[in-house]
């Protein structure tokens, strides 16, 4: 059994390592899923309560609330399954309860990239004003990451720095997905940290201001 989190800033390549799982049988737990749900069942628009829903569900439930809401799914897709990710961690707590519940099965994976390129993938993509408009992603940014993202980020036990390749970021998402992380101990674009569960050597990779949003 293994569950696989990921947590990086818009425009790193989270989701596309969510496509990646899918497209090789791994199932994908979207932890603001949980959110989109909860508005549904309170006849709520998702796409323009989303962030007053989270709030709304750490209030009533605590900090850990969404990840405690997603243990189920999670729970559920191991019964059928070897390995389950999950997609959208943000703060510590988060980090903190998946941890205490699957213990060294659970592995977080961080996926960065420098601000600039981010920005650019975002243009690409052109989903709403905020990926445009770099002053307001890099507030956007600077507010996650001060609710907690750069804690968590900065305790992945695997960071792929999301730099090189379409092809080749995938290919190192499909080594940690298939447990074949010892492939990439000397890529210079994969740090593992140095810590109990993880059996390999420690490797720089180039610094970025990091990686994507639920």
């Amino acid at each position: 059994m293994k569950v696989i989190g990921t947590v990086g800033l818009p425009g790193s390549g989270k989701g596309e390592a969510a496509a990646v799982a899918r497209e090789i049988g791994v199932p994908v737990v979207t932890m603001g899923d949980v959110i989109r749900e909860a508005c549904r069942e309170r006849g709520l628009d998702p796409a323009e309560h989303h962030g007053q829903m989270a709030r709304t569900l750490r209030e009533e439930g605590g900090p850990a609330a969404i990840a405690e809401q997603s243990l189920p799914l999670i729970q559920s897709e191991l019964e059928t399954n070897d390995v389950v990710l999950v997609d959208g961690l943000r703060s510590g707590v988060e980090l903190d309860r998946f941890r205490e519940a699957f213990g060294e099965e659970f592995l977080l994976v961080s996926i960065e990239a420098p601000f600039e390129t981010r920005a650019e993938r975002l243009l690409e993509r052109d989903r709403d004003d905020s990926d445009v408009d770099r002053a307001a992603l890099r507030e956007r940014e600077e507010r996650e990451l001060g609710f907690g993202m750069g804690d968590v980020m900065a305790d992945a036990d695997v960071v792929v720095e999301n730099t090189d390749t379409l092809s080749a970021f995938r290919e190192r998402i499909r080594a940690v997905l298939t447990d074949n992380i010892e492939s990439l101990t000397h890529d210079e674009y994969v740090e593992i940290a140095e810590r109990p569960g993880n059996d390999h050597d420690h490797n720089s990779a180039p610094e970025a201001d990091a990686g994507e949003s639920r």
